[in-house]
């Protein structure tokens, strides 16, 4: 990166972890002819520094440096994979505060956001450090005469990586903790938005023990950098966060190597919202699940369908807590920080300019904001027809459209009519229709009366066009190992 004093100004104190170079074969690798990306500050536009960019031929190398890393590393005790892990965790908790200042400047989210997101990022380490020494054989009982038969779980071989920008060290963790854990070895992509959380991590990868070549962190450019992994034979998983067009891009290319997929894609959240809940909660556990990440979040609640004998009432409230967000930037810790990109705002600004073409009504916000070009004001939309493109597009940001309902069946049917089927949010206090609803949502998970459920120990994913496979868990870990049936006869 260029001058140092731009960290150190915002209160970064291990310079060290701000790294120029990708990450290959434990060794910080140049671009070819010094090809670099810039890295930008979302909250004022100003240049952070330069980071590598490496070129096809580099990504190669780096797939021949997991490859040749992936013999001893798979066949390393667990326990020692374990310790290794173990050490990664303790160096990110000591580091957290440092990291959580990196992903602000790259980033931009609240600092707040940031911290937990590292918490968030640390704890999958410590899971699957955890969780690596416990895959067992597994005897079945025999259908055949005098054979004992096993299956055994073993490492699937080289896994690619490709993470987004706006959780840069979470959705990086989450999958290469479970593939490490496993056995595997790693090449990695981190968005070229926010490079630098991921070279922090490699830092620290490196400080705790990690072997040479069996986590690579390749920056640069997504079509020179993936390409080559989706085409390689070597590479046998590759675990996607990102949109579902991309998602379904990287589906096509690996089709020819039937590669594993673990795909986590597209939402479109709905929040539902019945009468005789808890009106305080129900408002609170909206707006963190709609402005949360400043709305640039998969889990990011997209519809708000409110039942009528309260929806007047819910729609007053809720306004009323989105006027008082506060909208600045991530070092601040406001609620509320800038969008990644241009793209980002302009799409703000179509949403909100449909809906309204379509009958939707503006109770508050509906502009960019005076602190910066990468600025949107929380909006809140009112009587949003089911016609308007936010009810059936991702909007990822800070507007909220809010509309009415009256039977149970009505809202499901309007909540399931999308392809997407990451998560969906629920609130009522009857529970027989909290069952009824659950289980008749078309949505890999379901949040009831709350807003929060993400966490190392769960299997997260979605249904649908939202992806495939889970992360954390147990399942996320196999879901870079195969099964090995073995029928043995001793005589």
């Amino acid at each position: 990166m260029t001058d140092s004093a731009i960290w150190t100004r915002n209160g970064i104190t291990d310079t060290r972890l701000v790294r120029s170079f990708a990450y290959v074969n434990g060794k910080w690798t140049a671009g070819e002819g010094g090809e670099t990306i810039t890295v930008t500050n979302p909250a004022d536009g100003a240049a952070l520094g330069e980071v590598a960019s490496l070129s096809a031929d580099q990504s190669r190398v780096a797939v021949d440096a997991a490859q040749a890393a992936f013999a001893d590393w798979s066949m390393t005790l667990p326990q020692a994979r374990s310790r290794i892990l173990r050490r990664w965790f303790d160096l990110m908790i000591e580091h957290r505060e440092d990291l959580a200042r990196i992903m602000v400047l790259e980033q931009g989210k609240p600092l707040s956001e940031a911290r937990g997101e590292m918490d968030y990022a640390a704890s999958f380490v410590e899971y699957y450090a955890e969780e690596s020494k416990r895959p067992n054989i597994e005897g079945v009982t025999s259908h055949l005469p005098d054979a004992e038969v096993e299956l055994w779980l073993e490492p699937v071989g080289v896994a690619a990586l490709i993470t987004p920008w706006n959780f840069p060290a979470a959705m990086l963790t989450r999958k290469a903790a479970a593939a490490m854990a496993a056995g595997c070895t790693v090449v990695a992509h981190p968005s070229g938005e926010t490079p630098c959380s991921a070279l922090a991590l490699a830092e620290l990868a490196e400080r705790a023990g990690v072997p040479a070549g069996v986590f690579n962190v390749v920056t640069g450019r997504a079509a020179t950098v993936v390409e080559p992994w989706t085409a390689d034979t070597r590479v046998r998983a590759l675990s996607f966060t990102g949109s579902t067009d991309i998602g379904q891009l990287l589906y096509r290319q690996c089709a020819g190597t039937v590669k594993k997929l673990v795909m986590e894609l597209g939402g479109h959240a709905p929040v539902i919202v019945f009468k005789g809940t808890d009106m305080e909660t129900a408002v609170d556990e909206a707006i963190k699940a709609k402005f949360a990440t400043s709305g640039q979040d998969c889990l990011g609640a997209n519809r708000i369908y409110v039942e009528r004998p309260i929806y007047e009432e819910f729609c007053r409230r809720f306004t009323e807590a989105t006027r008082n967000l506060t909208l600045g930037r991530g070092m601040d810790d406001p609620d509320i920080g800038p969008l990644m990109n241009e793209g980002a705002v302009r799409k703000q600004e179509e949403h909100v300019a449909d809906a309204l073409a379509h009958g939707a009504k503006l109770a508050c916000g509906g502009n960019r904001d005076e602190a910066g070009a990468l600025f949107y004001q929380p909006t809140v939309l009112t009587d949003v027809p089911d016609a308007a493109a936010i009810m059936c597009e991702e909007t990822f940001g800070p507007v909220a459209p809010i509309t009415c309902f009256d039977t149970e069946e009505e809202v499901v049917a309007r909540a399931n009519g999308t392809e997407f089927g990451l998560v969906a949010y629920l609130h009522s206090h009857d529970p027989r229709r909290i069952y009824r609803v659950t289980r008749a949502l078309q949505f890999g998970m379901v949040a009831v009366n709350r807003t929060k459920v993400t966490g190392a120990p769960i299997p997260f994913g979605g249904v649908k066009q939202s992806g495939l496979g889970r992360e954390g868990a147990r399942r996320g870990m196999e879901e870079f190992m195969e099964i090995k049936y073995v029928c043995r006869d001793w005589a």
